[in-house]
This record gives structure tokens, C-alpha cells and sequence, in this order.
């Protein structure tokens, strides 16, 4: 059964998309003489809540669960990683009634089929109690499957679900959960920084903790060692932190890319990073468009699986 949130979403997406057009129409057509251009104008007119009906249908129910590959070559510097390491990145899982454990399942296959090196986690997965111990054992399950593991930062619906016992099922597994500390990768000269969500809404407050958080999060990394970092952050204005500190890619989320798109572009960018690849200088962060949804409708921001490969 649908939780009775969900039932309240999908009813002010029903009025929003087609009730209210509906209505507009219908008041607009009363202006007109009872007559034939009435008749043409309801013709014309019906194609509009028509056309958003359509357009929801195909957001809630094809759109949202098929997932893209989006592939991206990161220029390197000379020594800094080893040519042709691809990193594969998912985000914004948010298991619950639309995303389950055998759908986790479905996605980590795909991406392992696709061999990259590692797989980077970028915060809100583990949104649903009853399934998270389930989805921590998988995640253990999956991480031979890459040859430099799995690695995990933390996101804000974490901390709604009992983040202390997230790290406890976390604790219990091999995947590289980082709580704003960095860890080489075993037998590499790389380094992999994640850093934790400021659950803190005041605009100064939380940049003051994000930089505190930031600045703990790579102590540990010696200064020349920088340029063959990956910093995961589930927030994307991290990038501006690990761009002013020489940090070649951030990977974060959190945005859903806005989960409504036109051309490519966030139809609400309501982040300063909504969505895509962000290049400060020779730096560059992604916020990845996440694979679960707030609301179960994606139009023109389809959910993805995002591979990163570090060329010469």
C-alpha cells in the first residue's frame, strides 16, 4: 500500500498538471459565444492538459525508472593517476517504496558488467529502515566486484534514518565508508576523501561548518599527493572546496538535477550546482542527477549511472 505522503505527492501532481489546466480551459471557453469557434477552441484548447497528462504518465511511469549511461573524460595531470582509471558514481538512491533492495541489486549488476575500477556512492541511500541492513549486506556482496572497491560518503537522509546505525551496518562490511577522512586505495597512489552532510540550514553556519568539515576530511592527504584525489561529498557545494584545494574531481548529488529538465538543463535550479559537470579552473565537480526521486516523476532528467575516466 502507498504510504499516505506518496498519495498526497501524486495528488498535487494530478492538480498542478492537469486539474488546474483543465479548469483554465474550461473558464477560458465560457468567454466564448456558444458556437462554433467554442467548439474549435475546446478542440485546440484540450491539447494542453492532454499534452500534461501525457507527459506526467511518461515521467511517473517509463522516465523514472530507465537509467542512462552518461561517460565523461577527465583531463589528468602528468603522475597523477593511471591512464585510462575509470570511476563509475550512483547518488540519491532513496530506498523506500520506489527503489527496493532487488532494484539496488539490478543496478550494481550493470554497473559491474561495465567494469570500472571502482564504484563511488555519493550519499542517500539508506532511506528506509526496514531495508537497510539488507541493502549494507549487498554492498558487501558487490565489492569484489570492482577492483578498487566500493566508497561512501554520507548524505542528509542518512542522518533521518538513524545514522548511528547506518555506520554500525556499515562497520560490518568492506566498503570504504568515509566519515570527513580520506583513505588511500590499497596498492595505489590514490586517494579517495568523503565528507559528511552539514545538517545545518543557515546559510553562514553551514558554510562555516563545510569548510570545517572539508578541511578535516583531507588533512590526511600530503599536499603533493592532492592532484591524484577524489573528493565524494553528497553536497555539491563542496566542489568549491576541493576546487580552491587542487582537488582534480568531486563527485556529489544531492539536487537530483532538479528531477525536471529541457534540453539538458535543470528546469528549477534552485542549487548553485543543479546538475552536470561544473569545470573551475583546471578542477572539475559533478552533481549527478541521483537514481531514486523525492516524488515518483522524472521528465527530461532521467536517473544515471555516471563513469568518470582519466585520460592524458
Amino acid at each position: 500500500m502507498i504510504h499516505y505522503f506518496w498519495l498526497i505527492v501524486i495528488s498535487l501532481l494530478l492538480l498542478v498538471f492537469i486539474v488546474i489546466p483543465a479548469i483554465v480551459v474550461w473558464r477560458l471557453s465560457m468567454r466564448i459565444p456558444e458556437d462554433a469557434g467554442r467548439r474549435r477552441f475546446l478542440k485546440k484548447a484540450a491539447v494542453y492538459p492532454l499534452g500534461l497528462a501525457a507527459a506526467s504518465g511518461y515521467g511517473c511511469g517509463y522516465e523514472r525508472c530507465h537509467t542512462v549511461d552518461n561517460r565523461y573524460r577527465i583531463p589528468m595531470a602528468a603522475g597523477s593517476f593511471p591512464d585510462g582509471y575509470r570511476v563509475a558514481q550512483i547518488s540519491d538512491v532513496h530506498l523506500g517504496k520506489f527503489f527496493s533492495v532487488a532494484d539496488l541489486r539490478q543496478l550494481l549488476e550493470r554497473i559491474a558488467a561495465d567494469g570500472p575500477d571502482m564504484l563511488a556512492i555519493t550519499g542517500d541511500l539508506f532511506d528506509d529502515e526496514g531495508q537497510n541492513p539488507a541493502a549494507a549486506q549487498l554492498l558487501d556482496e558487490y565489492v569484489d566486484r570492482f577492483a578498487d572497491g566500493i566508497w561512501y560518503c554520507l548524505g542528509n537522509h542518512e542522518h533521518f534514518r538513524g545514522v548511528k546505525e547506518i555506520k554500525r551496518l556499515l562497520s560490518a562490511t568492506r566498503v570504504h565508508a568515509l566519515y570527513n577522512r580520506a583513505e588511500q586505495v590499497p596498492g595505489k597512489s590514490i586517494w579517495v576523501a568523503g565528507t559528511d552532510h552539514p545538517m545545518i540550514r543557515e546559510t553562514e553556519k553551514f558554510r562555516q561548518l563545510k569548510a570545517e568539515y572539508f578541511a578535516k576530511t583531507i588533512e590526511d592527504i600530503p599536499e603533493k599527493e592532492r592532484k591524484s584525489t577524489i573528493v565524494l561529498a553528497h553536497h555539491p557545494e563542496f566542489i568549491d572546496n576541493a576546487a580552491a584545494a587542487g582537488i582534480p574531481l568531486t563527485l556529489t548529488g544531492h539536487t537530483h538535477g532538479g528531477q525536471f529538465g529541457i534540453f539538458g538543463l535543470p528546469i528549477f535550479p534552485v542549487f548553485k550546482y543543479t546538475r552536470g559537470m561544473v569545470r573551475l579552473g583546471d578542477c572539475y565537480g559533478y552533481v549527478h542527477t541521483g537514481n531514486g526521486s523525492w516524488f515518483p516523476c522524472r521528465i527530461g532528467c532521467p536517473p544515471e549511472i555516471a563513469y568518470f575516466e582519466f585520460r592524458g
